[in-house]
């Protein structure tokens, strides 16, 4: 497989995640979903819906979200669509809880690694294509979460995410904690779910990873820790895989001394075989040319 192309700038700005969407040379066509983080309530970290509205606005986008499958404000369909209006997520787009009724869609993996199938929420048929805005920061059980994440557990339903979790064994949230499989099993189902969601928009998506507010802990978590690191700049590419890749290179490379808190973080939970596994899927590659744009 080629090299990637990894379009990188430093300076952290709404028109620079517009401009870098621009540098990967792919206009989404259609009804286009914007895959975000809705953001655990009282968590600090996460994008905010005013930043991000331009790039949004800029695709004619509809951001899209689902459920989550452990307690919290965003566990339950009233529950998350009250925490949706507090964050403004409905303030300047079209916001589509897409599990917010069932049935899930379920998408076949047919050479997937640990999973066969992925349950999705059921609005996703209604987008053409999909522009994967993620936030680069740390994870308490993927290690990291970037645009894999937000392609696995992010686009699954809550049932869904149980099921990831669980590595198939489960879809009840109401028995996620009692069935957690060996961490390389979950790695794995993450990046078979991510696989799905890729084959199903044949190629019509783009990927966005920020890495502004960079904690160990992820979005969903209510009580994230504040960022051990300095922002490092937005990526943007058409594979999935190469700007997860690029994220942790640059981690690694940074000169920043708080990187070392995540990095611990990231190899206690080996976070990097969720890239070695979506590599092995085929669905993308970790080789890539990073491409600085000013």
């Amino acid at each position: 497989m080629e090299k990637a192309k990894v379009y990188f700038i430093k300076d952290i700005t709404p028109e620079n995640i517009i401009k870098a969407y621009e540098a990967v040379g792919k206009k989404l066509e259609g009804k286009v979903a914007v895959k975000m983080h809705s953001g655990e309530k009282g968590n600090q970290n996460y994008l905010r819906a005013e930043f991000v509205k331009d790039v949004i606005k800029y695709v004619n986008g509809t951001v899209v979200e689902c459920n989550t499958a452990y307690d919290g404000a965003r566990n339950y369909t009233d529950k998350h669509l009250k925490l949706i209006k507090e964050h403004e997520w409905d303030k300047y787009f079209a916001f589509d809880l897409m599990d917010a009724e069932g049935p899930d869609m379920i998408l076949d993996i047919p050479n997937g690694k640990v999973l066969k199938k992925n349950y999705v929420g059921k609005n996703i048929a209604n987008y053409d294509s999909m522009l994967v805005l993620s936030h680069f920061k740390g994870h308490a059980m993927g290690g990291y979460g970037g645009a894999l994440k937000q392609l696995s557990i992010g686009c699954a339903s809550s049932a869904g995410k149980t099921f990831i979790h669980t590595a198939g064994a489960e879809k009840d949230q109401n028995k996620l904690w009692d069935n957690l499989p060996e961490q390389d099993r979950f790695l794995e189902a993450m990046a078979d779910a991510a696989k799905s969601v890729v084959d199903y928009f044949k190629g019509n998506m783009v990927f966005i990873n920020v890495m502004k507010n960079i904690s160990v802990d992820c979005d969903c978590d209510a009580h994230a820790s504040a960022p051990c690191m300095k922002d490092i700049g937005i990526l943007a590419s058409l594979d999935p895989i190469a700007v997860d890749q690029a994220c942790l290179d640059m981690v690694y490379n940074s000169e920043d001394t708080g990187k070392e808190k995540l990095i611990k973080r990231i190899e206690s939970l080996h976070g990097v075989h969720t890239i070695e596994a979506s590599a092995e899927l085929g669905f993308g590659t970790r080789k890539y040319d990073l491409i600085e744009i000013k």
